[in-house]
């Protein structure tokens, strides 16, 4: 039987936080994680990577204490629409919905009822894709179908206090019309932002003016919607949340909401703080503009895997999503998932956490950076032609390995096309750098077709270390992949040279030295 109690990796260092939360009174039957969305634009990444690391964390738990978990992936699909989001078409039909709920704006793709609807099966559609189990709530049914009715007769119960609380963090303005509740107009469906003049905390009503009237409204089944933070503490209370996860820029919000939590009487859900993702120009990715990558773009360019690696790792460090990270985190998944190959019992691989403690039994050395340098050099983007080579390092595949290296040379031919193809620079020698090359050449030359990459790549790093670059040998490579590949980074020569065969590496070096 494993301890997993031994563990250090962060997923488990944040399981380990819930059992300490139960560490007096362990008597709860199912352990609740949720995770937030808000449907205001199309489900980003980001999105999806809270839901994959709350999952992590989830299955840790689940070893540390063998008890039964479930993962509410909760859409506020009624909140108000603030925002046209600056990637969807119709833009101008849908700037006459601001601050309707989302599922009161049409959809402008036509394909569901509302715009909040669409974005929920945006959602589970990516989140089924990977795999990932969850309960799907949506904010909208359980407003109008009373389920959070008692946490919001709570909240009304202690209005003055909640109210008390929030008002310090707002400004001056906003401080005069403040309320926890937003009545919806019968009539429109639109959220109104008033100033409420009188709260019945015997039948559950607010009083406020529209249009100069003053009105009653039922603050139950959906009449009034709760300001964010409000309603991100009730609904902790009312799921009874144990653990939520949450992007830096909401730090003082949980606080806030943690308060609140308490204030009617619950305990808020362990927490942690992740660092955003940040684009290429380092702003951070949001849905309303569409930019960084979709996990479309990632998963045209690599497999699936690899997103999983660059989610899981350093959660609390801000990191650049783009396209020019997929290579080296496809790498690191391969490098992992080898070491887990060979260890399946190591917890704090970063591949136990990918595939759930399950090996995948992918033990080949072929990587990616490899595949996206054969089919650099093989002028082809035929996929059989590129596996056709690979063979020529590994003779035989297991049916999954065949499988991985089949994705990743797709999705190669692909990166290649729209990411190193228009970026290629071919350096021209100077005299000494063309004797060093030559001498490369040689010895290469010099070995049977039959020896191995080991040997290949020996002979290759000792012309390096008896050369001008003896105490820099990564500019001597460096030389030699932007000569002969055109970049300043390449594969492992000596694979590479098993992979191309031997004849076809000596063209090719030649063809660049112009012998």
């Amino acid at each position: 039987m494993t301890d997993y109690n031994s563990y250090k990796s962060w997923p488990f260092n944040e399981a380990k936080k819930i059992v300490k939360r139960f560490s007096e009174n362990n008597t709860k039957e199912k352990i609740i994680f949720e995770t937030g969305y808000g449907p205001s634009g199309l489900p980003h990444i980001g999105t999806f990577g809270e839901v994959l690391r709350t999952n992590m964390v989830r299955f840790c738990y689940e070893k540390l204490t063998g008890k039964q978990t479930d993962l509410i992936a909760f859409s506020d699909d009624m909140d108000g629409f603030r925002k046209v989001p600056d990637n969807i078409p119709n833009k101008d039909e849908l700037s006459k919905y601001l601050d309707y709920p989302l599922t009161s704006v049409p959809d402008p793709f036509d394909e569901f009822k509302s715009f909040g609807e669409h974005n929920n099966s945006k959602l589970k559609e990516f989140l089924n894709r990977f795999n990932l189990p969850f309960t799907f709530q949506s904010s909208t049914d359980a407003y109008k179908s009373g389920l959070f009715n008692d946490t919001i007769k709570k909240i009304i119960k202690n209005y003055d206090e909640i109210k008390n609380v929030v008002l310090p963090t707002l400004g001056e303005e906003r401080r005069k019309s403040y309320s926890p509740f937003f009545p919806i107009n019968e009539n429109t469906g639109k959220i109104l932002q008033v100033p409420i003049e009188e709260v019945n905390y015997d039948d559950f009503t607010v009083s406020y003016y529209e249009d100069g009237e003053l009105k009653s409204k039922s603050v139950l089944d959906g009449n009034c919607k709760l300001q964010w933070k409000v309603d991100w503490a009730m609904r902790w209370a009312a799921f009874g949340v144990d653990y939520e996860m949450c992007g830096k820029d909401l730090t003082d919000s949980y606080s806030l909401s943690s308060k609140i939590c308490r204030i009617i009487g619950s305990k808020p859900p362990e927490n942690l703080i992740y660092e955003l993702f940040l684009d290429e120009n380092a702003e951070k990715i949001s849905k309303s503009k569409g930019n960084g990558i979709s996990i479309d773009d990632w998963l045209k360019y690599s497999i699936q895997e690899s997103l999983s690696m660059f989610m899981y790792q350093r959660p609390t460090t801000a990191k650049k999503l783009f396209f020019d990270v997929i290579p080296k985190n496809t790498d690191e998944y391969l490098s992992h998932v080898n070491k887990f190959n060979s260890d399946d019992q190591n917890a704090d691989n970063p591949a136990w956490h990918i595939h759930k403690s399950v090996n995948p039994l992918y033990g080949s050395k072929i990587n990616y950076s490899l595949i996206l340098n054969v089919i650099s050099v093989c002028k082809s983007e035929d996929p059989s032609v590129i596996f056709g080579l690979i063979k020529n390092y590994q003779k035989n595949f297991s049916e999954i390995e065949e499988d991985l290296i089949n994705r990743m040379i797709d999705c190669g031919i692909n990166y290649f096309k729209d990411f190193i193809q228009p970026n290629l620079n071919f350096k021209i020698p100077n005299s000494e750098e063309l004797i060093i090359l030559k001498e490369v050449v040689k010895r290469i030359k010099e070995l049977e077709p039959s020896a191995d990459a080991d040997e290949f790549q020996t002979v290759i790093f000792s012309v390096g270390k008896n050369s001008i670059y003896r105490e820099n040998i990564r500019e001597f490579f460096k030389l030699i992949y932007l000569v002969v590949f055109g970049q300043e980074n390449g594969p492992r020569l000596g694979s590479f040279i098993k992979i191309y065969t031997k004849d076809k590496t000596l063209e090719l070096f030649n063809s660049k030295l112009n012998v």
